[in-house]
């Protein structure tokens, strides 16, 4: 780093500019340069994630400086996603451990969560029995389940042994071991004929041609949960054929599928699909109910 930066605002300015030299690629929770850069530096330095300008004509210590030119270093050089060098991600007000064994965090589905939006389907929230989360990853939607129907005992799901430790972390932060119960299994393979009344899953839905074209930070998390074959619907296709078998007679499904509407649709042309809007995101999530699915 210069010795001439002195003060945050200066550092700050510095770290935008070499992440922009840099063809830095932003999805992890940061929109562009800037934001990125002000979490990481606010993040170092432990100063409060939404307040930066009381500190931005603050002086930097020299050791201050030395760890932030090494942070924002490997942000450049290894191109690691910011959740990495953190280990940690957000989902609205809620904060989550991440590492390497997990993909950072994303899901238009805990937008939907906030908002209340599959109240009209799911009538009382007293009401709701049990809940899957499938494919549960970090288990970040299991957390905002549990949180969201309190009443509610939530399973999260996942193939990845190394996935799942990372969600016991995630559930033992949110003190919520008595509610949540993890299991590794690939779908539904393991759930012994469990029922639920709401099944919510973020699978791997990345195109063969968007795999092959992922930006580097992307290929820093793991393939598995990225993935889903040539048409990106190799799992999907997996959940929507298993389902009926894991809902309750009035459960529903929600599935996330990013920006795979059109081909979801041409794949299932039979299949009544609701798609969901959220502040998020218009159109990445998708609602079935039984029985549709069975139709």
């Amino acid at each position: 780093m210069p010795p001439e930066l002195a003060t945050l605002r200066d550092v700050l300015r510095w770290a935008v500019s070499r992440f922009n030299a840099a063809g830095l690629h932003f999805g992890h929770g940061s929109a562009s340069a800037y934001d990125e850069a002000a979490y990481l530096l606010l993040h170092a330095l432990q100063l409060p994630p939404d307040r930066l300008e009381p500190f931005l004509d603050a002086r930097l210590s020299a050791a201050e400086k030395e760890m932030l030119g090494a942070l924002l270093a490997r942000r450049i050089e290894e191109r690691l996603p910011a959740a990495y060098l953190t280990h940690e991600a957000w989902l609205g007000d809620y904060r989550f451990y991440v590492d390497e064994r997990v993909i950072v965090p994303r899901s238009h589905i805990a937008g939907l969560l906030f908002e209340g939006a599959l109240a009209p389907w799911l009538g009382e929230p007293e009401a709701l029995d049990g809940a899957l989360d499938l494919c549960t990853g970090s288990g970040c939607l299991a957390v905002l389940l549990a949180l969201t129907f309190p009443r509610t005992r939530v399973d999260g799901v996942d193939v990845s042994a190394a996935a799942l430790e990372v969600a016991a972390r995630n559930v033992a932060d949110y003190g919520l071991e008595a509610r949540i119960e993890l299991v590794r299994s690939d779908l539904f393979a393991g759930l012994d004929g469990r029922r639920y009344d709401l099944v919510v899953s973020n699978p791997p839905y990345v195109t063969g041609a968007a795999m092959r074209a992922l930006p580097a930070e992307y290929r820093h998390e793991p393939a598995l949960a990225l993935a889903a074959g040539e048409d990106g619907l190799d799992i999907i296709r997996r959940i929507l054929a298993e389902a009926p078998r894991h809902l309750q007679p009035d459960g529903i499904l929600v599935v996330e599928a990013g920006g795979n509407r059109a081909i979801v649709e041409a794949a299932f042309p039979n299949l009544p699909f609701t798609w969901l809007e959220s502040d998020d995101g218009d159109g990445a999530v998708f609602l079935l109910e039984r029985a549709q699915l069975q139709s």
